[in-house]
């Protein structure tokens, strides 16, 4: 993929050169004590200031683009990016923004009108200095954790535009994309979440190339009822026990919880093992699961953890997802946390620091391991203008 030096080599340096930043600031907000609505987690906006710094400290005039939430193609004040624009005021002043892409219908549809007026300067800027509409000179795409969308700003500039990874999306590339070809190993995989049908593929995919495959979370007594056991009111598909015994059929080491930390029909919370009687819903993984997991985690040499053990949010059923997150903190692999909730209980637990890397995008990272590309990775190689 081009990169900003790229970029840069393109336009005969970047001094008053027009760029846009597509950036993933999808953050999660929470209500502040004096009721405005506030950030509860920056590593997005963290994450991208390495491009737009490096931008602007080449002279360009930076205008970043997002999207928020899942406003229904119309302005929402609800989804407003104004905490997002006053945050990122404070961490690298002079970079306007434009409010959120998704305002905008033609955003989701791909629809290429928008991306057309979207270069051209025709979107007014919300945020920043100003609000001068004049076309833009050069595209970065930054937004990894919107990459797997086909959506007007992700695929549509680089058709127009001399454009770039970001710093953002060449690491997560390189990281994320690198564990398909050149994990070291062994390479263990853990898989976490509420069903198997959301990540099917992403299962299939790292079978193909994972030494062991490790599965909690709800999606495990799924497989635990292709294995014959009784799974009482625990979220089971049974469309999919049939592909369930083919994998555990198959040549990869799968290794499943042996015991369940459950809440049974009368709101009690109960150690269990795989059997789990009728009225009886498994929760979490057991405390004799997580020392399983932490025995495969500390002999690996590159681990990958993508999805919760448990309801990690109700602190009865948070031991599971603790134990894995420190299970990784603590081991001599080479630790690659898979965004959305993972990253979420990582912090939560305070071990953000003992990671080799937090993706910011959880449903990117799947489908990149699972297809090895990207519709908005295609873009870039394929812009006329590198």
């Amino acid at each position: 993929m081009p990169t900003l030096e790229d970029l840069e080599q393109q336009l005969g340096g970047l001094d008053g050169r027009r760029i846009l930043v597509r950036c993933d600031f999808n953050v999660p907000l929470r209500e502040g004590p004096d009721g405005r609505r506030e950030i509860a987690d920056d590593l997005r906006i963290r994450a991208a200031l390495p491009t737009l710094s490096w931008l602007a400290e080449r002279g360009a005039a930076v205008t970043a683009c997002s999207h928020l939430g899942r406003p229904a193609g119309t302005p929402d004040e609800r989804f407003s990016l104004t905490p997002v624009a006053e945050r990122l005021a404070a961490s690298a002043p002079g970079v306007e923004m434009v409010e959120n892409l998704r305002f905008h219908a033609g955003e989701t549809a791909n629809d290429a009108a928008f991306a057309d007026a979207l270069v051209a300067g025709e979107i007014v800027v919300r945020f920043g200095n100003g609000t001068q509409r004049a076309p833009f000179d050069g595209y970065v795409n930054d937004a990894f954790g919107a990459s797997h969308r086909a959506h007007a700003s992700i695929v549509g500039p680089p058709r127009h535009l001399p454009s770039a990874a970001g710093r953002l999306l060449a690491r997560e590339v390189e990281v994320i994309g690198g564990l398909r070809a050149d994990a070291r190993r062994p390479f263990v995989a853990v898989l976490g979440g509420a069903k198997i049908s959301d990540k099917l593929g992403v299962v299939e995919a790292l079978a193909g190339v994972v030494d062991t495959l490790v599965i909690g979370g709800g999606m495990c007594f799924t497989f635990l009822a292709a294995m014959g056991h009784q799974v009482g009111d625990s979220l089971c598909e049974p469309d999919f026990i049939e592909t369930c015994e083919r994998l555990l059929g198959g040549g990869t080491r799968i290794v499943l919880p042996s015991d369940i930390t459950a809440l049974d029909a009368g709101g009690t919370v109960r150690q269990m093992g795989r059997t789990l009687p009728d009225g009886c819903r498994g929760l979490d993984i057991g405390p004799g699961s997580a020392a399983e997991f932490d025995d495969v985690i500390a002999d690996a040499r590159t681990v990958f953890w993508n999805g919760p053990m448990g309801l990690f949010e109700d602190e009865r059923f948070a031991a599971g997802t603790r134990a894995v997150a420190q299970s990784m903190a603590d081991s001599r692999a080479f630790a690659v946390v898979g965004g959305g909730d993972s990253a979420a209980a990582v912090a939560q637990f305070g071990l953000v620091p003992y990671m080799d890397h937090i993706s910011t995008g959880g449903g990117a990272g799947l489908e990149l391991i699972e297809h090895g590309d990207l519709p908005g990775l295609a873009a870039l190689r394929d812009s006329p203008q590198r």
